[in-house]
Order: C-alpha cells, then sequence, then structure tokens
C-alpha cells in the first residue's frame, strides 16, 4: 500500500510539539525550546555565517563525493570484469572496509597537516570501498548474452554504454549514490570537526565547547534540512526518471 505524500510530513509537528513540551517539563538550559533553537538559526543566517559554513561544507561533500563514485566505479568495475585484478586488490579493498573512519582521519591529518587536501582525501578514501563493492556486483550481474547481442548488431560504444551497460547497472550506481552520501555527510562533519576551521562540523565543535545546544542544535537542522532537500529535490526524481529510462533502454537493448 502506498503511503500519501502528506503522512510523512506528519510526524513533523508531532516532533515539534513532543520538543516543547518535554522542555516545559525539564526546564533546562541543556534542552533549548524549538523557539529558542530558531532564533538562534534566525541570528545565524541574519549574519551570513550559517550560508557560509553551509556553503563549505556542502563544496567539500560535492567533491569528495564525485571523487570517491569516480574512482570507486572504476574500481568495482575492473575487479568484477577481471579475476586477477579482483585477487590483487580483494585485500586492500577489506582492509578499508575495516579501518574505522576516525583513525584514517586522524592518520591522514598527520602526515599531511591540517589542509584541505587531507580532509578531502580522508573522505574520499573512506568511501570508495563502499562503491567499489557494490559496482563489481554490479559488474558480475553484466549479461552476457546482451554483450553477444550487442556485438551481432555491431553497436557502437555509446549504444554498448547507453543501452546495454548502464540498464543493467543503474540500480548498484542508485544504491552507491544513496549510501555515499548518507555515509559522506557524516564524514565530513567529523573531518571538519577534528582539523577545520569552517563548515557546519566546526559550528558544531564551537558550540561543544561552551556547551550551546542551541547552536548545536540550529545548525544540526539546518544541515539535516539541506540534505532532505537535496534528497527530495534531486535523487528521488533522478531515481525515477532513470528507472522508466532503464526500461526503456532495456527494451531497446
Amino acid at each position: 500500500m502506498k503511503v500519501p505524500p502528506l503522512a510523512h510530513w506528519v510526524m513533523l509537528p508531532l516532533l515539534v510539539m513532543v520538543w516543547a513540551v518535554a522542555t516545559w517539563w525539564i526546564d533546562s538550559s541543556l534542552l533549548p525550546s524549538p523557539l529558542a533553537v530558531l532564533q538562534t538559526l534566525q541570528q545565524e543566517a541574519a549574519s551570513g555565517e550559517l550560508q557560509r559554513h553551509l556553503t563549505v561544507t556542502l563544496q567539500r561533500v560535492a567533491i569528495s563525493f564525485a571523487l570517491a563514485m569516480a574512482l570507486g566505479t572504476l574500481m568495482g568495475l575492473a575487479m568484477g570484469r577481471s579475476p586477477l585484478l579482483n585477487a590483487l586488490l580483494d585485500p586492500l579493498l577489506v582492509l578499508l572496509l575495516n579501518l574505522p573512519a576516525l583513525v584514517l582521519i586522524i592518520l591522514l591529518y598527520v602526515w599531511f597537516g591540517l589542509i584541505e587536501v587531507a580532509a578531502v582525501m580522508a573522505v574520499v578514501i573512506n568511501k570508495i570501498p563502499n562503491v567499489a563493492v557494490t559496482l563489481r556486483e554490479g559488474a558480475r550481474s553484466l549479461d552476457l548474452r546482451l554483450e553477444q547481442m550487442a556485438s551481432v548488431y555491431r553497436f557502437s560504444t555509446w549504444q554498448r554504454l547507453t543501452q546495454v551497460w548502464l540498464p543493467q547497472l543503474f540500480p548498484y550506481l542508485m544504491a552507491a549514490t544513496r549510501g555515499g552520501l548518507a555515509l559522506i555527510w557524516k564524514i565530513v562533519l567529523v573531518v571538519e570537526l577534528l582539523g577545520r576551521s569552517d563548515g557546519i562540523g566546526f559550528q558544531l565543535h564551537l558550540a561543544f565547547q561552551v556547551f550551546d545546544v542551541a547552536g548545536l542544535l540550529a545548525y544540526s537542522l539546518a544541515f539535516i534540512a539541506v540534505v532532505q532537500l537535496i534528497e527530495l529535490a534531486i535523487l528521488q526524481p533522478m531515481e525515477r526518471r532513470a528507472s522508466r529510462w532503464r526500461t526503456v533502454g532495456g527494451h531497446h537493448a
């Protein structure tokens, strides 16, 4: 049964009401009211700080995501199509998958210093193995009969890419994209908290130092709102559109 879109928003005012009641009941500075958080949010937006730090964080997310998806996709496809490469690279993949993100971030900061390149590298290296594992399975699932058909009909490289490979790889690409963004959002905040002088993670670190819970919640909610907007405005429509294209492409193939 399909849930009406309106039902997704019913929980939001309910959570705000519970939050307001809990604030009144506890009556502590450690749990500011929704109104206090909203006022803090307005103050930060009016000063321009909120927009500046959000922009910096989103830039890091975009750069890290693009690099991780590109490198992870290439690595995964190569491993999925070549047993030799898979045997050589699989131990490295397992190592990276089990290496805690925090350890890698600290090591890169120690080795390269608290610089932007180290911050982006930490995020990219943390994400590449997840993308590679997903796309490796996609490469292994490619239908050999479709490859043979493409050869018989002398498909060009572009036709092979758009009508044979991408329709089959699309579910794996979307899985890597959705999972990748979910992971990268979190790692970027940790990277900023530990070693950058701007971004949402840095602001959360400053608020934590002075126990500014209103500031913590204000920046966190602003970040969550942007993430949800990207999900609703970009990822979900892209997935629906590409699913239709995949069906059409599969029929043509």
